[in-house]
């Protein structure tokens, strides 16, 4: 595990991005993973500026974490929408290339179980960007989610439905499950990279980096993967 620790947001979101585009342009049929919510958003930005300036996305297959249970994709709070108004819209990654799990799924295990083999057939993920809770969570992936867990329903704590709340009209609007990728999906990416930014995050990062691993605090578990970064601001990393 390799700590990086910027000065400000800004900085940990060029930097975020620097290690896409420098991934991309050595991998150029590659296949990356995202993220959602306001952490990522600073680094798409950069990639945006990046592809604007002749960063090719036309080979690139994309997988998000994760997608509230019972929102459509063209529905304003869903990150399939999230994604195509912050990154996807705005570069040349092929709409065929894009996946996203289907919130709308009939039989949402199923569609667990297709996503799962979605990325499997796809080569797995080579990168991808994680945010951190406050409670330590990555995806959607809860205090107490098994080690073990691929892509699955998830319900949400009432922390996380909380601070997801501002991009709803109401708590009552605020989806209950989501589906999203495993622990150990995650795992599976070859490279990843966690972005934190705010002395909110600070002690989530520090348990993290420092403290047992254990399913109470998801994160925890990236300790034992064999090649991820933290990029954090001085906030954020102001327990380390």
């Amino acid at each position: 595990m390799e700590i990086i620790i910027t000065k400000n947001y800004e900085e940990v979101s060029k930097k975020a991005a620097d290690i896409y585009k420098e991934h991309m342009e050595k991998q150029p049929q590659t296949v990356l993973g995202f993220a959602t919510g306001s952490t990522p958003l600073g680094m798409y930005e950069w990639l945006i500026k990046y592809h604007e300036a002749g960063l090719d996305f036309s080979k690139v297959t994309t997988f998000n974490l994760d997608e509230y249970i019972g929102l459509a994709g063209d529905h304003p709070a869903s990150y399939r929408y999230f994604m195509e108004e912050h990154l996807f819209g705005k570069v040349n990654v092929p709409k065929g290339s894009i996946h996203v799990p289907n919130g709308m799924a009939e039989n949402p295990d199923e569609e667990c179980q297709a996503y799962e083999e979605r990325i499997r057939k796809a080569g797995g993920i080579d990168l991808q960007v994680l945010g951190i809770g406050i409670n330590g969570h990555i995806g959607f992936n809860e205090p107490g989610t098994p080690f073990n867990t691929l892509t699955h329903v998830a319900e949400l704590t009432e922390s996380t439905r909380e601070a997801n709340a501002r991009f709803f009209s109401s708590m009552d609007e605020v989806p209950t499950h989501a589906i999203s990728m495993g622990i150990k999906s995650i795992m599976h990416a070859r490279r990843i990279i966690l972005l934190a930014n705010g002395e909110h995050k600070a002690e989530a990062v520090a348990a993290a980096v420092k403290g047992p691993i254990t399913p109470e605090l998801p994160a925890s578990v990236l300790q034992l993967h064999p090649n991820v970064q933290f990029i954090i601001d001085e906030a954020a990393g102001r327990l380390l």
